[in-house]
C-alpha cells in the first residue's frame, strides 16, 4: 500500500472512512479482496501477497484493522522478514498497541509505515521503523496515538506534505461532507484514480533519481517502464447501521477495485466487495 487517506471519527455519519491505493510491480502474484481463514483459524478481509505472505490492508469482524506502507528510501535495506506479517499479527492478535511494540522487534523489517486500529476500543496508533537522517534503523519504535482527525500516509512519515498526499487527505475532507454515502463513494473513487503529476518544484526530495520521483508523484501510479503502478484501490467505509435501535453497532463497506494485471492495464476494475458489522465501545 503506498497512499493511504484515513478519517477516523471526522464525521458523524462515517465514524471511519479509508481511501488507498497499493503500488506494485506488476509480476508480484497478488490474490485479490476476499473473506478468509488464517492458519490460525482466524477470520479476516484482505487482499494477499502470494509471494511472501501477509497484506497490506485487512480487518477483521471484530473490529481490529491495519494498513501498511512501505519507506521510500534510496538505498533500501531488506528485512530478514516479510512487512506483510505485521498487518497479519494484529489482525490475529489480541493484544494492544504497547503490546504489539514489546512483542515485535521491528529491526527485522525493512522500513515500514503502519497503522494499528481498534475500532471497538477507539484506539489507533501509528508505529514506523524508519530510518534516521542519514539511512540508519532507528533503534525500537516510533509511535503515536491518533485522535480523532483525517490522516494521510504515504511512503515517508504521517501527514508528510507530499502533493499526491495532500491531494488525496482533500478529496476525503470533501466526500465527509457528502449528502449520501453514494456521494461519498463516488468521489472517492474519482480521487483514487488521479493520474496528475505536480510540478517538479513540488515533488519531494527523497533520494531516488529525478524521473522515479516524477513517476510516483501521481495518486494513481503508471510506471509501465517499470511494469509498476497502482494495481488496486480500497475504499472502506464505516456508517451507524440504521437497522438496529443499537447506536453502537455499525456496518462496514470494504471495496476494491484491481486495475493492473502482468500485462498493464485491465479492461475493467475487478471489484469485490465486503459487508459486516461492528460494535464501538459505549
Amino acid at each position: 500500500m503506498c497512499l493511504i487517506a484515513f478519517a477516523i471519527g471526522a464525521s458523524p455519519r462515517w465514524p471511519l472512512v479509508v481511501a488507498a491505493n497499493r503500488d506494485e510491480f506488476l509480476n508480484r502474484p497478488t490474490a485479490p479482496l476476499a473473506r478468509w481463514h488464517t492458519d490460525a483459524g482466524k477470520e479476516v478481509i484482505s487482499g494477499r501477497d502470494l509471494r511472501a505472505g501477509g497484506t497490506w490492508l485487512g480487518l477483521n469482524p471484530g473490529g481490529r484493522m491495519a494498513m501498511l506502507t512501505n519507506v521510500r528510501e534510496p538505498h533500501p535495506v531488506a528485512g530478514e522478514r516479510s512487512r506483510g506479517e505485521l498487518v497479519m499479527r494484529w489482525l490475529e492478535g489480541g493484544m494492544d498497541a504497547s503490546q504489539f511494540m514489546a512483542q515485535t522487534d521491528s529491526a527485522r523489517y525493512g522500513a515500514f509505515n503502519l497503522v494499528l486500529g481498534d475500532f471497538q476500543s477507539s484506539a489507533w496508533h501509528w508505529l514506523t521503523n524508519q530510518s534516521d537522517a542519514n539511512g540508519r534503523p532507528v533503534e525500537g519504535w516510533q509511535s503515536c496515538a491518533l485522535k480523532p482527525g483525517v490522516y494521510g500516509l504515504s511512503n515517508g512519515a504521517l501527514d508528510t506534505p507530499w502533493p499526491k498526499t495532500r491531494a488525496l487527505k482533500t478529496a476525503l475532507r470533501l466526500a465527509l461532507d457528502s449528502d449520501s454515502q453514494e456521494d461519498l463513494q463516488a468521489g472517492l473513487w474519482s480521487a483514487l484514480q488521479d493520474r496528475r503529476r505536480p510540478g517538479d518544484e513540488q515533488l519531494p526530495r527523497t533520494g531516488v533519481p529525478l524521473a522515479l520521483e516524477r513517476a510516483l508523484s501521481s495518486v494513481f501510479v503508471e510506471f509501465p517502464e517499470h511494469a509498476y503502478g497502482t494495481r488496486s484501490s480500497t475504499l472502506l467505509v464505516v456508517s451507524r447501521d440504521s437497522s438496529r435501535d443499537d447506536n453502537h453497532c455499525h456496518d462496514v463497506l470494504i471495496q476494491e477495485q484491481t486495475h493492473l494485471r502482468p500485462g498493464g492495464l485491465a479492461d475493467a476494475p475487478a471489484q469485490a466487495a465486503f459487508r459486516l458489522h461492528w460494535s464501538a465501545a459505549a
